[in-house]
């Protein structure tokens, strides 16, 4: 098998009409731009050639069997839908971890184990202590024999598993094959669903009128215990590895008939250290990497138990920034000798302890379910609480989603209800606490209003929503709101000094009734506003009049079209440059941006085309408002081909105004450092990133040097050549 972790040009396609030669280039082709995407982030082809590469291996491989391979890339789309899931009993358990919340208790954990390694006869031993994320998601066993993927299983009971193998061949980050492994190799990881990927699921379920799920975990959860791979394929998991299970020489069957010496490290860290060539857990880790598993860039070693604390509050305080849930910190002893001379007590081994984070949720009471009303018309419940402190902050209100998650979490008002806070979302109602459902004075469950709460006008229920409605757009006070809202914020237009209370205010005294009535606002009418002097008054509509400079791309993020966020307003702003394009291309010619299907570009062509909407972009454009976008054409800037990463806070830019003046000069911004990365551009606080683009020797710009980039190209990033110094070998010799 080709080395699949080398960074080498792809082989030339292959002359003639060989179906074996041209399956064998295929391979490697396919599993080359898999890796591009998912694992590096850095796609080198659009998604519409990668899936034409794709199916023509599947029709090769379907019209010459004997070139169907088990290491193939076409396995990830899984066989046939399975009766039931086997039961798989584990070689080597998978054990649990005891736990620690306060300094105290690692110190003790820490003490315990050099009383246990004093019987040993090892007295004050040099820990190095690991740290590593403990992922909330699923923990997974996988398992190879002669470098392929042959088996993958859940955790169980710890002893008894599940065999989930035609679900994680789906995964993308999971390799079918593994290089320079030993005759059996078993990776212990955990499957989980990123955060930014569970909200687009759920989206997407709701659009589709299915229920919505409750968590990323159970999310995880539940798709890898699906008896239909298919299904699982449609659902974005991901796998971090954190360590290795069973190595051996042989499989289990050999091993026996061979004798018991003949592979007695089997499951041992001493058989890990042996197969790998590795002498602790963090060696491993390593190895994995570097044949493609994905292991967290943030795994430390640390030499004393105060530095750990101290990272664990790091991690603790860095949770609400993650792209994935975690639920505290796994400390591992390093040393693979002195792992084995610790041992297991129970089902918790020695050398291993987590740091659990404080929990997340609370009971309460729900006073009531209200509902309010979105830019689109959708009607969306939440509901009253009684306060309640979660995760050290007071809340009194929660989502619950949609209509139809409410009926399927049957929360009723008077009901105890468990409520979840998760970083900086929005508190959100789980289900009922215990026992709830059995009362027999409940009340009856919540209905969406026959009218409009915000307009009155009578509601309705689109067959394919799972919202109930109201068709009043351009007149109902509610849409207006939250689209005034919408458009003024941050992520938007970005008008500073206009928030919540503004606009509603702003409403209220009708002085405006969409965004575009913003540009006629004068000094003189906001100083009749309470709140307001004639220097805020000034600032305000100063403010209103620089946004008109805000991107293209961000002015179709902020006027309220469906289905397009920031990252679609830009693709769309970079494919069709001006409003008039925009408006006139057809569903098909939309669906040919980047993160737009088809069912997207009907919507936001429909959309496009809506009067209230029309009328608002030509009354925008009268104002002054971008409707073409800057910069040179695809092709043509001045950072054409180059690649950067962004990371850290930057003193004057933000993430948004960095990435959109990058991509108007024809850089492509990516979220992973990788070989092929041009510059990594570093604020405050960098992190991995900053440290992995020092290891790859990736140029690094502060914020004036990203000036410099923008201004004078990449020109920038060559080193400037130094004289040598005085006594330097390489100087040339006088005379």
């Amino acid at each position: 098998m080709a080395d699949r972790s080398a960074e080498t040009a792809l082989p030339a396609p292959p002359k003639g009409d060989d179906p074996a030669q041209r399956a064998a280039w295929l391979r490697i082709v396919v599993e080359h731009h898999r890796r591009r995407y998912y694992e590096q982030d850095d796609p080198e082809i659009g998604d519409e050639q990668y899936d034409a590469l794709f199916q023509e291996l599947e029709r090769l491989e379907a019209e010459h069997p004997e070139l169907d391979l088990p290491d193939s890339p076409t396995k990830r789309v899984g066989g046939a839908t399975l009766d039931k899931l086997v039961k798989v009993r584990h070689e080597q358990p998978m054990l649990s971890l005891a736990n620690a919340h306060q300094p105290d208790e690692m110190q003790a954990w820490v003490d315990r184990m050099r009383s246990h390694l004093a019987r040993e006869g090892i007295e004050d031993p040099a820990f190095r202590f690991v740290t590593e994320p403990k992922v909330d998601g699923l923990a997974m066993s996988l398992r190879y024999e002669d470098g392929l993927l042959v088996r993958a299983a859940t955790r169980g009971d710890g002893e008894v598993g599940e065999d989930v193998t035609h679900n994680v061949r789906t995964i993308p980050s999971v390799p079918l094959a593994v290089d320079g492994a030993p005759a059996v190799l078993e990776v212990r990881g955990e499957i989980y669903m990123a955060l930014h990927d569970f909200e687009r699921l759920n989206e997407r379920r709701a659009q589709a009128g299915l229920s919505t799920f409750m968590n990323p975990r159970n999310s995880a959860a539940g798709t890898i215990r699906q008896l239909d791979p298919k299904l699982a394929k449609t659902r974005p998991l991901s796998f971090w590895a954190y360590g290795v299970g069973v190595v051996a020489d042989a499989p289990a069957e050999e091993a026996a008939a061979a004798g018991a010496g003949a592979d007695a490290s089997r499951g041992t860290s001493i058989g890990v250290a042996h197969a790998l060539g590795v002498d602790g857990h963090h060696a491993t880790l390593g190895w994995l990497r570097e044949r493609g598993f994905p292991v967290n860039e943030d795994v430390r070693v640390l030499d004393d138990i105060e530095a750990v604390v101290a990272r664990c509050g790091e991690w603790e305080q860095r949770r609400d920034r993650l792209s994935f849930e975690i639920d505290g910190v796994v400390i591992k002893v390093d040393d693979y000798e002195l792992q084995r001379r610790l041992g297991s007590v129970g089902r918790d081994p020695r050398w291993a302890i987590a740091w659990k984070f404080p929990p997340r949720t609370a009971v309460t009471t729900l006073r009531d379910v209200v509902w309010s009303v979105g830019k689109f018309g959708d009607l969306h419940p939440y509901a009253v609480l009684e306060p309640v402190i979660v995760s050290g902050v007071t809340v009194s209100q929660a989502t619950l989603h949609n209509e139809e998650d409410l009926e399927r979490k049957d929360v009723r008002p008077g009901d105890r209800v468990i409520v979840l806070r998760a970083g900086d979302v929005i508190p959100q109602v789980i289900s009922p606490a215990p026992h709830e459902a059995e009362r027999d004075d409940r009340a009856a469950p919540p209905r969406p209003p026959a009218t409009c709460p915000a307009c009155g006008t009578p509601t309705e229920k689109p067959e394919d929503s799972v919202f109930t409605r109201c068709p009043n757009r351009g007149g109902c006070p509610g849409q207006q709101y939250q689209l005034l809202k919408h458009y003024v914020s941050r992520g938007a237009m970005d008008i500073d000094g206009l928030g919540e209370k503004q606009v509603h205010q702003l409403l209220e005294k009708g002085l405006v009734r969409n965004a575009a009535d913003l540009y006629d606002l004068a000094v003189e009418q906001l100083v009749e506003l309470e709140g307001y002097a004639e220097i805020s008054a000034s600032r305000v509509v100063d403010a209103i009049a620089a946004s008109k400079q805000q991107p293209f791309g961000r002015v179709l993020f902020a006027i309220g079209l469906e289905e397009v966020g920031q990252v679609t307003g830009r693709n769309l702003a970079a494919r069709f440059r001006t409003i008039d394009a925009l408006r006139a291309a057809t569903p098909e010619e939309l669906a040919a941006t980047p993160g737009v299907g088809e069912k997207m570009a009907e919507i936001i062509a429909g959309r496009l085309a809506d009067p209230p909407v029309v009328e608002l972009v030509d009354r925008l454009r009268a104002a002054g408002v971008q409707m073409e976008q800057e910069g040179a054409p695809p092709g043509e800037g001045l950072l054409d081909g180059l690649t950067v990463v962004l990371t850290g806070t930057l003193p004057t830019l933000t993430r948004e105004q960095a990435t959109e003046r990058l991509t108007a000069a024809g850089a492509r911004v990516t979220s992973s450092v990788s070989k092929k990365t041009s510059a990594v551009v570093a604020g405050e606080s960098a992190g991995s990133k900053l440290e992995k683009a020092e290891r790859l020797g990736v140029p690094v710009l502060d914020e004036p040097g990203l000036e410099r980039l923008l201004a004078d190209g990449p020109a920038v990033l060559v080193p400037d050549e130094q004289p040598p110094e005085d006594g330097d070998e390489d100087a040339p010799e006088e005379g």
